[in-house]
């Protein structure tokens, strides 16, 4: 397999050296050609400079740079679309996720397009579990969509499935776009429970004002054409 893995980060610098390391050492010992795309969406932080520093020392580290944060999505695009493998990674770069757990993911890639992280115990704050319970409630209501997690930063994915499909949220509703154009196309989908850490570093946005109403925007304005996509 080769695969393209990539890192959206925004004030991160606490965790993303140790996120590209274990991305690198799973992927090692697992003799796959890789690279590693981490997309720094403006952060304040030392992120930048410490993905770059990352990027000098090993050619298979590539960082694309938002001078401003543009949101989840829109760092997603642009990591997608620098991806040059015929395998994706998509994973965050907080460390909350055992990066090891790849090696399980890989034998699934041969009978499946899309496989799907969903965390069996998720290791956040109550306030923010109440939350991402209630949005996927809300998207598997509106756009009947048969996934248990569909936010987990955990997904491996044919790349090709998303070079020609046009992704347009920029916010956290990507993830949910990404999956109902995927199976829009007729990818073959599974979902395996993966190990989920507390956060160590860095500050978790997910339920900020900001995000929650712009998650809410653009799910609102995508209903209407997500929603008429073919379930194949």
């Amino acid at each position: 397999m080769k695969l393209s893995v990539v890192i959206p980060a925004q004030d991160e610098e606490g965790s993303i050296g140790g996120t590209v390391d274990g991305v690198i050492n799973v992927l090692s010992r697992e003799e796959i050609d890789y690279e590693v795309i981490v997309v720094d969406d403006g952060s304040r932080d030392r992120t930048r400079d410490r993905a770059l520093a990352l990027a000098l020392e090993d050619p298979d580290v590539r960082v694309i740079v938002h001078d401003h944060n543009s949101g989840y999505g829109a760092a997603l695009r642009s990591g997608i679309a620098a991806a040059s493998q015929p395998w994706i990674l998509l994973t965050d770069a907080d460390l909350q996720f055992d990066l090891t757990q790849l090696e399980d993911f890989l034998p699934h890639a041969a009978r499946n397009d899309l496989v799907l992280g969903h965390r069996v115990l998720r290791m956040d704050p109550l306030g923010r579990r109440m939350a991402a319970g209630a949005w996927n409630w809300l998207v598997r209501r509106v756009f009947r969509l048969p996934v248990r997690d569909v936010d987990c930063a955990f997904k491996l994915v044919r790349t090709d499935l998303l070079k020609d499909v046009p992704l347009t949220c920029s916010g956290a509703m990507i993830s949910t776009e990404l999956v109902l154009r995927c199976i829009a196309q007729g990818a073959r989908v599974t979902q395996l429970g993966v190990r989920h850490r507390p956060r160590v570093a860095g500050e978790q946005s997910g339920t900020s004002p900001r995000v929650v109403a712009r998650a809410f925007r653009e799910l609102f304005a995508a209903r209407r054409e997500l929603g008429r996509l073919p379930r194949a």
